[in-house]
């Protein structure tokens, strides 16, 4: 190559150089915004319970994380257990237990709320907020996922009410007024 070719040639490579940096650049952000998505999705999936990967996707993609998951998941409990205006040894029982099998643990910030809802019953507007947030959630999910994730937050509510109801665990284990809290709870997921 002559004395003239030589900075032309230069500068070609400069250039490929440049083009292929940021093209690996791109490629590695779009590897980690995956593994990132994968790694939010199993933490939902452990979190909420919740099986169906395209259900997870969904949630996923929407921005949702189990922390705040987990922490939404919780108030339907807490609203139900305190629906009769007090919280009972059993209640509190089933709360730490739900909030167990969602994997919440106590070094997560979620079970910190859940500890402090369990000795301050929660503001109307804690109820008015989750509600808020399902019902803007349950716009971007379709019907069947509507449908699960309504199963799963009220199956878990449903356990807490009936955690300290009957008597000798006869009869009705749900008292009147957690009846009509999970009646609430349920409307919050109607279109």
């Amino acid at each position: 190559m002559d004395e003239k070719q030589q900075p032309l040639a230069d500068r070609r490579k400069a250039l490929e150089d440049q083009f292929f940096r940021k093209e690996g650049e791109r490629l590695r952000e779009k590897l980690r915004a995956r593994k990132d998505q994968e790694e939010a999705k199993a933490e939902l999936r452990r979190v909420s319970g919740i099986d169906d990967d395209a259900i997870l996707d969904h949630l996923a993609g929407l921005g949702v994380r189990a922390d705040t998951l987990a922490a939404l998941s919780l108030v339907p409990l807490v609203e139900v257990a305190w629906a009769d205006g007090k919280l009972e040894a059993r209640e509190k029982e089933a709360l730490l237990e739900a909030a167990r099998d969602a994997g919440i643990d106590p070094r997560h910030p979620a079970y910190e709320l859940l500890a402090n809802w369990m000795v301050h019953r929660p503001e109307p507007r804690m109820l008015d907020a989750w509600s808020a947030f399902v019902r803007g959630l349950g716009e971007a999910l379709d019907e069947a996922e509507r449908r699960e994730l309504k199963a799963k937050l009220l199956g878990r509510a449903r356990r807490v009410a009936e955690a300290a109801g009957g008597i000798l665990g006869l009869g009705n284990k749900v008292s009147p007024e957690e009846e009509k809290m999970l009646g609430v709870l349920a409307k919050v997921f109607e279109r």
